[in-house]
């Protein structure tokens, strides 16, 4: 079964061993190998949401839980991150930067489908989208290089692609309008 202060303390020792995301993302790998493990370890998904697993300043683990159906907009972290699936699917658009664009727009460069036991490494500068395809509920533990609510980022426009500071509020709104959808789906079925 998924130990959250083992796994901490697996994710702290890679992260002292190697300050780049390859060792944590072996760590990773080893939980999401079991998801029923994960899954017994930190509780069933019941809505979209984000939960603080573990917050340092250079070290933040979250749990997130998409709804079925959402969509968050463009953004980057500006540090390394491990996704590691243990339910469900994220489809990732990546992005980059169009060359000399005063707005700072983006365009497509890529995609990418992660799906239950896999754990992908996104790099420092990664600009993606996130997508949960499915009808279901999506979970997934992130690892971050950093401390995820502290380091200012940037989000784009999802219809003008336009740059902009990234503001949590607009997110976790996201989430809540996801799980209404949801929660409504749920009852009318």
């Amino acid at each position: 079964m998924f130990d959250l202060d083992r796994f901490v303390e697996d994710c702290r020792g890679a992260l002292s061993a190697d300050r780049t995301h390859k060792s944590v993302r072996e760590v990773v790998a080893r939980a999401v190998a079991d998801p029923a493990g994960v899954i017994a370890g930190i509780g069933e998904p019941r809505r979209a949401e984000v939960q603080k697993l573990y917050h340092a300043p250079d070290l933040t683990i979250l749990n997130v839980i998409w709804a079925p159906g959402m969509t968050i907009r463009p953004h980057n972290h500006l540090m390394w991150a491990v996704i590691g699936i243990y339910t469900g699917r994220e489809n990732n658009i990546f992005w980059r930067r169009l060359p000399d664009d005063a707005a700072g727009r983006i365009e497509a460069a890529g995609a990418k489908s992660v799906g239950e036991r896999d754990a992908e490494p996104l790099g420092r500068d990664i600009i993606h989208t996130v997508t949960n395809p499915l009808d279901r509920l999506t979970g997934a533990i992130h690892v971050y290089g950093g401390d995820f609510f502290a380091t200012p980022r940037n989000e784009w426009d999802p219809e003008t692609l336009v740059e902009a500071e990234f503001e949590m509020q607009t997110t976790m709104r996201l989430f809540e309008e996801a799980n209404a959808a949801y929660e409504a789906r749920m009852r009318a079925s």
